[in-house]
């Protein structure tokens, strides 16, 4: 059984079945996206158990019992955009928008890991994932707005 955003999901898996196949191809979670397939883009970064993870390299069987959440997971109660989405729209911190669930994926853990003490230390955290288009710079700053909406 997977947790995926609060809701149980009893799924028939192989042994060799990854988190990003069996939320995207099983479940019907297509925000988590599939870049390389080989966890050097960060495209597919979800949380498991509150800790960001590359659902590529991840296997689902090893994630059963324990909270999965990704991007389709950090709307509101009331459909609300999570602080982090919010400023990546303000920002307009993307540009072809494959890599932006992973991005923000990443943002809210960096968040939630109190990673935020220098513009250098968020680029080093955020270095694992991998923007084609070059849009670091809205990135960085979107990560800056969305840390300080969700700090309050």
């Amino acid at each position: 059984m997977l947790i995926v955003n609060g809701e149980a999901h009893h799924l028939i898996l192989s042994t060799t079945t990854t988190l990003a196949d069996a939320l995207r191809e099983q479940i019907g979670l297509t925000g988590t996206k599939i870049g390389c397939n080989h966890g050097q883009c960060g495209a597919c970064t979800v949380h498991v158990e509150g800790r960001r993870v590359l659902a590529c390299l991840t296997l689902a069987a090893n994630c059963q019992g324990k909270a999965i959440t990704t991007i389709e997971g950090l709307f509101g109660d009331n459909g609300s955009l999570h602080p982090m989405q919010q400023a990546f729209i303000d920002q307009d911190a993307f540009q072809c928008g494959y890599c932006t669930p992973g991005q923000i994926m990443s943002a809210v853990a960096l968040v939630e890991e109190g990673r935020l003490d220098s513009v250098d230390q968020i680029r080093e955290y955020m270095s694992g994932n991998l923007c084609r288009c070059g849009a670091y710079p809205k990135i960085l700053a979107a990560v800056l707005q969305g840390a300080s909406a969700m700090r309050g």
